[in-house]
């Protein structure tokens, strides 16, 4: 197994925000997993309302799962609004975070990934501080990935790249130059 870059293992530590109405979200997220894999680093994904996996999913735990850690915290169909999410949805999405939490604290992983995550908070599953503390309790050395519909604005604050299928922000404005596993 191809052992990381430790430049790019020394540059992580950015909070990655993929968010809008459009599809691709989960897409970019994996190409993001897929391109710090090429560079020999480590990445959870954790998917939060989904317990069906897609065709990424399928594609890392077949050829990548060396590299590639892959769960997910969603029951057999959807949660749709206007219909309140079911006891075990709530069950489910805190009980993800608290997994994620124990990976992204491992030391095994320098990117976590939450993918969904944001719409576990916009439809109450997960409180939105209860994410913000999350992120703020990273350790400084892991790149973390949240994506889904309605970020939060608290949310959105402690980001360093924020995207809503087109760019918001960047962290290259504040200097940070481009790295390998992360933009190449």
């Amino acid at each position: 197994m191809k052992e990381p870059d430790q430049s790019a293992v020394n540059a992580l530590g950015q909070v990655h925000v993929y968010t809008g109405d459009a599809k691709g979200k989960t897409t970019a997220c994996m190409g993001l997993a897929l391109r710090a894999a090429g560079h020999g680093l480590h990445v959870y994904v954790g998917q939060f309302m989904k317990e069906r996996p897609t065709g990424e999913i399928v594609a890392v735990r077949e050829r990548l799962c060396d590299l590639i850690v892959t769960e997910q915290y969603g029951r057999e169909g959807f949660v749709m609004l206007p219909d309140p999410p079911r006891e075990k949805d709530y069950t489910l999405a805190l009980g993800g975070l608290s997994r994620a939490g124990e990976m992204m604290n491992s030391g095994r992983f320098h990117m976590v990934i939450l993918d969904e995550v944001l719409v576990a908070v916009s439809f109450g599953l997960i409180a939105p501080w209860v994410l913000v503390d999350f992120i703020q309790a990273r350790p400084a050395n892991v790149e973390l990935v949240l994506s889904g519909r309605g970020a939060h604005p608290a949310i959105l604050k402690e980001a360093g790249l924020v995207t809503e299928m087109r760019m918001v922000k960047h962290y290259f404005e504040k200097g940070v130059p481009s790295r390998k596993g992360i933009e190449e």
